[in-house]
């Protein structure tokens, strides 16, 4: 009976070794799909079929577990200081974009609202000031022509006039000769009174003289020393009269040219000053371009600038994913290696690789 049951036992023991090294062996099979749990594996035989020390063995997958974690938390930490890095090179390159575009918005609306209008607005003033300056010569060469003219006709008047003087002082003179006349110095008279009349303009105040003359020495034969005498008066009158038109004539003249020497220097004041305004203008013009060049120089600077900046941190993202894609995979790939590993490391602990077959 004891023999029987030993048998049984013997039976039951080598069943359940035999299922035990049935699921070691699905183990390894599934292990040996691994590149690093088949390099583990195929040590673990060497060993077992060499005679080896297992301990040995042991003690270096423990080993190559320890390296791959530290490995692992290398990668882990490298990963977190790259990180911080790119959070910190963004957030600097994304403000530098944000500052340029600032500045780049500001400088648009000074431009906008405040260089190019003020440009504009110079620009229309100093054309003003020229248009003055035109008028302004315009009325200089109007005011000269208007004093030719008068000065024309003031010469015209004076010699009319200094002709009827000499008629008056021919006439004079042939009626103090005149004692008993000859029709023929009567009549030389007469021609000189109309000449007289001729010199005189039509509407002059002396006319009326005149013709009351002629009418008066047409009926005389100058005979009556008394008539004569009567027209010698009012030629002296006349001639007096004629006298003081000239004068009158000529300080008018003198202040006609005074005046219109005052009016030109008038003008001639106001263009200069029109010009003091234009150069004054004319200043701030150009430093008015100036500015808008400065500006302009600027803006374009600071696009530069954030065209820089932004390409910067454009590579920064795309070189960042690119480390994130290194560090998931290296990082996967580790912990694969140690789960791969440290399953190995527990069948090497538990199984008889000379019973199994690798």
């Amino acid at each position: 009976m004891k023999i029987a049951i030993l048998l049984i036992l013997a039976v039951s023991l080598n069943a359940v070794s035999t299922d035990l090294n049935r699921q070691a062996q699905k183990h390894v099979d599934a292990l040996m799909k691994t590149n690093w749990g088949q390099t583990i594996l195929q040590l673990a035989e060497l060993h077992a079929h060499t005679g080896g020390v297992l301990q040995d063995l042991v003690g270096a997958i423990e080993e190559m577990i320890q390296q791959m974690q530290d490995e692992l938390d290398e990668v882990e930490y490298n990963y977190g200081v790259r990180t911080n890095e790119h959070n910190s090179l963004s957030l600097q390159y994304t403000q530098e974009v944000q500052d340029a575009d600032i500045d780049i918005q500001r400088s648009a609306d000074t431009l906008e609202n405040l260089l190019y209008p003020r440009r504009e607005q110079l620009k229309g003033k100093i054309q003003q000031l020229i248009d003055y300056q035109e008028f302004n010569r315009k009325t200089v060469d109007e005011e000269t022509l208007i004093r030719e003219q008068e000065h024309e006709a003031f010469e015209a008047q004076v010699a009319e006039l200094n002709d009827a003087v000499g008629a008056t002082d021919d006439a004079l003179n042939l009626l103090s000769t005149l004692t008993n006349p000859s029709l023929v110095q009567i009549q030389k008279f007469q021609s000189n009174l109309r000449k007289i009349e001729a010199r005189i303009q039509p509407h002059s105040q002396h006319q009326t003289l005149i013709k009351a003359l002629i009418t008066l020495a047409s009926e005389q034969n100058f005979s009556d020393q008394g008539i004569i005498k009567q027209i010698v008066d009012k030629l002296n009158e006349f001639r007096n009269a004629v006298v003081d038109a000239i004068n009158a004539a000529t300080a008018q003249e003198a202040q006609d040219v005074q005046d219109y020497e005052d009016r030109i220097e008038q003008l001639d004041a106001e263009y200069a000053e029109f010009q003091r305004q234009i150069t004054k203008v004319t200043i701030d013009l150009n430093a008015t371009q100036e500015k808008i060049e400065q500006f302009l120089s600027f803006q374009a600077q600071r696009q530069s600038d954030r065209n820089t900046a932004q390409a910067l941190l454009d590579l920064e993202n795309e070189q960042f994913a690119d480390d994130t894609q290194i560090y998931t995979d290296l990082k996967n790939k580790l912990i694969r290696d140690i789960q791969v590993t440290e399953e190995a490391f527990s069948l090497v602990k538990s199984v008889d690789f000379s019973k199994i077959k690798v």
